[in-house]
């Protein structure tokens, strides 16, 4: 579990294929001296918003394996060494909660559509797939690239948030450009909503099964 507040910007150092069991799956590896301070075989971290387990690390940087799933799910799958991340390491129970409960669990991607430079912050506009839209809602939760953001309002394929200054230097959203994919989490807690309420509430039948 995570706040999506970034602890600090890593980069891809290298990538490789292993088998993972009777799965293919890529061994990633990450360097960035914040969170592998105390870094342990079987921690988990946030790499912009997936959850990944640490197999193996040293002072500096740290591995993990990335399963099919994951790269299907993430733009994890177009990563190069060089690439930018956003890093945190899993909270504690010492932690301040400062964003909201990300559970580094990717839904799914969007792309930027449009940005727009204020003084004070940036308002950018990143689009919704379909499945994704019911769970996004104006002044709700959303990690973006593992950072908790609020929505500022949202449509049918499409939502905007405002990026303060802090957030633009410290985290991927500071350098991404209109048309870059950025990885979405909704707020996990609609989504246990909607599983409690489905049970409570009519079924819709069709013409067929009305006769």
């Amino acid at each position: 579990m995570f706040t999506g507040i970034v602890e600090e910007l890593g980069s891809v150092a290298a990538l490789r294929s292993v088998a993972v069991g009777a799965e293919e799956a890529v061994r990633l590896t990450v360097s960035g001296p914040v969170v592998t301070a105390d870094v342990a075989a079987g921690d988990s971290i946030s790499v912009s918003g997936v959850c990944l387990t640490v197999v193996e690390s040293e002072p500096g940087w740290f591995s993990a394996d990335v399963m099919r799933e994951t790269l299907q799910r993430s733009t994890l799958a177009t990563a190069d060494p060089g690439t930018v991340v956003n890093l945190e390491r899993a909270v504690t129970l010492q932690t301040r909660l400062g964003g909201h409960l990300v559970q580094g669990h990717v839904d799914g991607t969007g792309a930027i559509l449009r940005r727009d430079h204020t003084p004070n912050w940036d308002v950018v506009e990143i689009s919704l797939p379909s499945t994704l839209g019911r769970y996004v809602v104006e002044k709700g939760s959303i990690a973006v690239d593992g950072v908790s953001l609020t929505v500022v309002d949202v449509g049918a394929d499409r939502f905007t948030v405002s990026l303060i200054p802090t957030t633009l230097e410290r985290t991927t959203l500071g350098l991404k450009s209109v048309g870059e994919a950025v990885n979405l989490e909704v707020d996990v807690m609609a989504k246990y909503a909607e599983r409690l309420l489905a049970a409570h509430l009519p079924v819709e039948r069709t013409a067929g099964e009305r006769a």
